[in-house]
Parts: structure tokens; C-alpha cells; sequence
């Protein structure tokens, strides 16, 4: 996306993807992404399902390689490094998965405090505080002692994203945080997700299906579609963008040579 700068120098991107690409056996996921993400930006992923949306996501987080390209976060080029050496790099992200990925076995607090514990030397009276005041940023403060079990799903994704940001970090990684969640909980999701940007300026890169929710949180909104960007804008030009593609994509309409494969579109109910 063209930046509006003016005579300001432009901001240097805290996440870079150079022409990646990446295959799983015969299957092009990614094929020659390149993409700037800008500090204290929400930048919102859309397109269809199986378009590579969270693989670009698991990328940025070191948690794949590409087979060909390169990721940098600020000044170093993440996708050589030795897993070791990611360390660092993976305190400076969190990540919220789509299913939340708690662990059953322990308390809220014990899975909130686990980066603090595997990823600093902090002493267990500053991991606690820090804990408390992660889940008193997303309003849940009075579940610290119970067991993931006992959350409802929303209060669950809350969880999680408590423990996505206890490190600190400078990017969050959102895949799919509305996923599953009612519009009541999905828009507390939101919120969330809005506040934690007002407050701590923190880089937001959000995958999702929601248009709802990505038209209220998104500074900036992406659509890749056969593994490449399709279209990079805001989501006042996507909402009026002449792109056939992107505008059955928003009105949730399916492409024709899909409906030819099940005998075209139908008239409806009547």
C-alpha cells in the first residue's frame, strides 16, 4: 500500500516478507509474497480458505521456513536462523491461535505466566504480577486460579491473548480470533484487539473470515488469493473497489466456475 507521507520520511517496516513461497508436496500455498508490515499498524489477512492466509502468519513467527524468499523482522532476517537463535525473536511476537491452544492442565495463571517462565529470569513475584496485569487488561483478572475447562469459549480467547501479549511484544499475530465466538463476543474480541493497539501501539497482523470485525479493526487490509496479494488498501478503497473478485469475496457471493461444478446458481427459495 502507497503511504500518504508527505515530506515525513517513511516508516520503517518491523515485518518484511520478501517473495516467499512455500509448497506442502504438490500444493502452491505461497507463491511469491512480498509484503511490509509498519509499526503500530492493524493490518487485516482476508481470502478464501486454503489461500495460505496463516501459513504466511506461521512465517512471520518462525514456526516455518520458506522454500524460497526471505522474513525479516526490523533489522534481521529471521527465516536462517537457528532455533536457538529465534529465541529472541519469538519473545518479540505473540501469537493467538485460532483454538486458543491452552493447556488443559494448567491454571489460567500457570498459562499465562509459561513464556515468562521457559523465556526470562524473572523472579516468580514479578511473573505473578505481570500475569495479573495481562488478564486485568482483558477483564478477566478473577480467573486466575481456574482450569481452561472451566471458560467459556470467549473467555477462553481472552486467555489467550493475555498470554499472547504477557511478553511485551512489538506484533501480535491473530489467526482467525473470532472464530467460533457469537457477535456479542466476537465484538469484546475486537475491542480487545483495539485497545491493546490505542495502549501500547503494539503491530496487529490478523487473519480472519469475519468482514465484520476486519472493517472495525483494520488500518490496512490485505486479500491474497492463489498465494499472492491480490489486493493491498484501506478498507474504505476495499469497500469500493471494481475487483470482481474482491467484490464477490465481500458480499460472500461464490465464484461462477465453482457454482458450474454444482450445476450453476439456483433461483432461491421461493
Amino acid at each position: 500500500m502507497d503511504k500518504d507521507t508527505g515530506n515525513k520520511e517513511s516508516p520503517r517496516p518491523i515485518i518484511r516478507l520478501i517473495d516467499v513461497h512455500k509448497s506442502f508436496g504438490t500444493l502452491d500455498v505461497l507463491r511469491g509474497v512480498s509484503l511490509d508490515f509498519y509499526p503500530g499498524e492493524t493490518t487485516v489477512v482476508l481470502g478464501p480458505s486454503g489461500e495460505g492466509k496463516s501459513v504466511m502468519l506461521k512465517h512471520i513467527a518462525g514456526l516455518l521456513q520458506p522454500d524460497r524468499g526471505e522474513v525479516w523482522f526490523e533489522n534481521t532476517r529471521i527465516d536462517t536462523l537457528s532455533e536457538q537463535k529465534l529465541g529472541p525473536i519469538r519473545g518479540q511476537i505473540g501469537f493467538l491461535f485460532q483454538q486458543s491452544a491452552l493447556f488443559d492442565s494448567m491454571t489460567v495463571g500457570e498459562n499465562i505466566a509459561f513464556p515468562l517462565r521457559q523465556l526470562t529470569k524473572l523472579h516468580r513475584d514479578k511473573i505473578n504480577q505481570r500475569v495479573y496485569e495481562v488478564l486485568n487488561m482483558v477483564g478477566l483478572a478473577n480467573t486466575i486460579e481456574k482450569m481452561p475447562a472451566e471458560l467459556s469459549g470467549g473467555q477462553r480467547k481472552r486467555v489467550a491473548l493475555a498470554r499472547a501479549i504477557v511478553m511485551n511484544p512489538k506484533v501480535v499475530l491473530y489467526d482467525e480470533p473470532t472464530t467460533g465466538l457469537d457477535p456479542i463476543r466476537s465484538d469484546v474480541i475486537n475491542e480487545l484487539i483495539l485497545k491493546l493497539q490505542r495502549e501500547t501501539h503494539v503491530t496487529g497482523i490478523v487473519v480472519t473470515h469475519d468482514l465484520a470485525s476486519a472493517f472495525r479493526i483494520a488500518d490496512r487490509l490485505i486479500m491474497l488469493q492463489h498465494g499472492n496479494v491480490l489486493l493491498d488498501d484501506t478498507p474504505e478503497r476495499f469497500r469500493h473497489t471494481t475487483d470482481p473478485v474482491v467484490q464477490r469475496f465481500l458480499s460472500g457471493e461464490a465464484d461462477p466456475e465453482e457454482l458450474a461444478g454444482i450445476g450453476g446458481r439456483g433461483e432461491g427459495k421461493r
